[in-house]
């Protein structure tokens, strides 16, 4: 009989002395070992939140009106590429400056990202217990891409492109990596002992921040309200934004797994496979949530906030996916799940125009799922919780509507009145997503 070779070498394998094999992984080769897989840890969930720009880009061209849907798309594929670009010029740096602070705890360093040399040996890595440069770079950059993508949507329909991609570029090159400092770079609100895991504030409240003081400052689309009532402006495609939805969920695997920052272990993967299911089961939660809820308000579900209520669960317990165990984190993804459905006919009631749901998925269910971390991690205390909110929510209101009216008084935010009519499409691209539709 012909014996096949795996097999010959799978019976050597086993009948190895575990201890000579013990012997050959020296503690130098351990320390790579664990190096190379932190690093693909980070490139692998980076590509992973590296699609969420497709869902946030396909939700929201679901959302909006057919005659707005190519602006939608112009405008994701500007924003997650100027933040690619000024991240590195300057972003990085300043969010993490390592020893390197301007202002100790406050304001990082200023300069371009450097990456190790081509073939670069262990001994001339900076963080052989950690992981390489680029591949912490660009799983970094993949969030502050995402906190550019919840500004995007609320303000869909009547905001200028050029504007809306200036205040881009200032929000992922200072305004965003400042406040992230504070937090992921070792700044002094870490140093007090906030905990945000994945960034249910450090991303999702401060894209949520920036959205609403946009939607106040540029206000809400034509014939949204009129009379004190409210009138529904329904979105083109919601087999787009469905789709949209499930691209973020699975996205969002890579953004909370990843936060773990660590794989080399088996207790690190342990966690990392608590973590998936932990975010899966709030993003379950939430649809749940929103599903019997809009059926018992409205007597029908709706399916933009079955939408809305996974991501606003997936937001929740982003903040902490870790230490929850799987019935915690379903309740508080429910909870954001509700938040959503109380959330939208709240900001109607103020006149406040969320084309997307941005403003209570974002900002109202990220703030929930910060102060929810008290709940399951012993190390979590309210105060400084809400602290943390507090603080960088002004910081975040304060810059970010400076800004805001800096562009409207230089080169106004908001299309003509004759355009927004028309449609961004025409109006400011000349180039229609649904040209056959369009009337002759």
């Amino acid at each position: 009989m012909k014996l096949n070779p795996i097999y010959i070498i799978t019976i050597l394998a086993l009948s190895y002395p575990s201890s000579t094999m013990a012997s050959e992984i020296t503690s130098s080769s351990y320390v790579e070992l664990v190096f190379v897989l932190n690093s693909l840890l980070f490139l692998v969930s980076g590509f992973l939140v590296f699609w969420m720009a497709a869902g946030f880009t396909m939700l929201e061209a679901g959302l909006v009106r057919s005659k707005n849907v190519t602006m939608q798309l112009t405008k994701n594929m500007a924003l997650f590429s100027l933040a690619c670009v000024f991240y590195y010029l300057i972003g990085y740096k300043l969010m993490y400056p390592g020893d390197g602070w301007a202002i100790q705890g406050i304001l990082g360093s200023f300069g371009a990202t450097e990456l190790e040399p081509v073939g670069v040996s262990p001994a001339g890595v900076d963080a052989l217990n950690y992981a390489t440069i680029g591949s912490d770079f660009f799983f970094q950059l993949m969030f502050c891409a995402a906190t550019a993508s919840i500004v995007s949507g609320a303000l869909a329909e009547r905001i200028k492109l050029w504007p809306f991609l200036i205040f881009i570029v200032l929000l992922t090159a200072i305004i965003y990596p400042i406040s992230a400092s504070w937090k992921w770079g070792g700044g002094f609100l870490d140093n007090m002992g906030f905990l945000d895991f994945a960034g249910s504030t450090v991303v999702h409240s401060v894209g949520g921040w920036a959205a609403l003081t946009g939607a106040i400052i540029l206000g809400p689309r034509l014939g949204k309200y009129k009379n004190g009532k409210t009138f529904p402006i329904l979105g083109s495609n919601l087999p787009l934004a469905t789709l949209g939805t499930f691209i973020l969920w699975l996205g969002w695997f890579g953004f909370n797994g990843g936060s773990q920052l660590a794989m080399g272990t088996v207790g690190d993967i342990a966690d990392i496979s608590r973590i998936f299911a932990n975010t899966n089961a709030a993003a379950a939660a939430g649809a749940i949530a929103a599903l019997l809820l809009t059926q018992l308000i409205y007597n029908k579900p709706d399916l933009t906030m079955i939408l809305n209520g996974a991501l606003a669960g997936l937001v929740a317990i982003t903040a902490e996916p870790l230490t929850p165990t799987l019935g915690s984190a379903t309740l508080i993804g429910g909870i954001g799940g509700l938040i959503v459905v109380f959330g939208v006919p709240l900001l109607d009631k103020l006149k406040i125009d969320d084309v997307v749901g941005a403003i209570p998925v974002h900002l109202f269910a990220g703030i929930w799922g910060t102060i929810a971390v008290i709940f399951t991690n012993n190390d979590a205390a309210l105060s400084t919780q809400i602290f943390s909110i507090i603080l960088i929510g002004l910081f975040i209101i304060i810059s970010t509507s400076v800004l805001w009216l800096i562009l409207k008084g230089l080169l106004g935010i908001r299309v003509s009145v004759e355009d927004e009519i028309k449609g961004l499409d025409l109006s400011e691209l000349g180039i229609e997503a649904y040209p056959e539709f369009s009337k002759n």
